[in-house]
């Protein structure tokens, strides 16, 4: 019971501490800009990179796609830099994915991990906040919605995994994730979109429901991956920040791998339309 409280608490404050800071610019990018250090250090210890060079480019590469347009007021050069910037992430996140399907273990080789720290967590990152200019003035209501599914997608995942879940989805990585686990937080979800998309109003149901699809998704492909990382590193959670769910990354890790599909989706979205 004292357990239950302390999670329940703990996860109050993360979700209280996360919707307030979203009504305001300023507040969302500091606390992104705190969140990312955090998942950085929690990171550098899982794959074992002892260095400094990750939070250096952090520091410069997050301020800069979040502050280019504000501060300096100066858009040359900006688009492409996220076009760059995207390609490059994804491309990252693909090799990400073929690595947990194919190998037994990830490689990381020294440059693979500088590499990943730079294109796997830290453009997460920016990603977030570009979702949340994704009208060119910030509004958080597409980023808010897209953190809803995500927890609409991991209850409902637990959930039906734990009540009716047989078929195991990735047994070796996650022995607790099920088909039925995740085909139930992907109906939900899907769910969900329809309830977001009327009170947000900003996105039609249908783009909603695509959103939700890529949530689900590359989230669930996302929560596998840094299982696999902590398995090989033999650890149970990446951090103890958050008492009773483990590490901040542990709760982030889904909602920074779709970060960069979701961008991506919006921009295909903003050409067609």
């Amino acid at each position: 019971m004292k357990e239950f409280l302390i999670r329940g608490l703990s996860g109050l404050l993360y979700i209280s501490l996360l919707i307030v800071c979203l009504n305001f610019e300023h507040a969302s990018l500091i606390l992104f800009f705190v969140f990312g250090i955090i998942c950085l250090v929690e990171f550098n210890k899982l794959i074992q990179l002892k260095s400094i060079i990750p939070f250096f480019i952090f520091v410069i590469l997050y301020p800069v796609f979040g502050y280019w347009q504000f501060v300096l007021n100066y858009d040359q050069g900006f688009d492409e830099a996220i076009q760059i910037l995207m390609v490059l992430t994804i491309f990252v996140e693909l090799f990400l994915i073929k690595d947990l399907f194919s190998e037994k273990r990830i490689p990381l080789f020294i440059s693979k991990r500088f590499i990943l720290t730079t294109f796997y967590l830290s453009s997460g990152f920016v990603f977030l906040v570009l979702i949340a200019n994704y009208y060119e003035v910030y509004n958080p209501s597409i980023l808010l919605g897209a953190f809803i599914l995500v927890w609409v997608n991991d209850s409902f995942a637990y959930f039906v995994g734990k009540n009716f879940g047989k078929q195991k989805l990735f047994e070796k990585i996650s022995p607790k994730k099920t088909v039925e686990g995740f085909l139930g937080g992907l109906f939900f979800s899907c769910i969900a979109s329809y309830f977001i998309a009327n009170f947000t109003q900003n996105l039609g149901f249908t783009n909603w429901l695509i959103i939700a699809i890529i949530v689900s998704v590359f989230g669930t492909i996302g929560d596998l991956i840094e299982s696999k990382f902590k398995r090989q590193a033999s650890v149970k959670d990446s951090g103890v920040i958050m008492p009773g769910h483990g590490g901040l990354l542990d709760r982030l890790d889904s909602i920074i791998f779709a970060a960069p599909f979701i961008y991506l989706f919006l921009r295909i979205l903003k050409y067609v339309s």
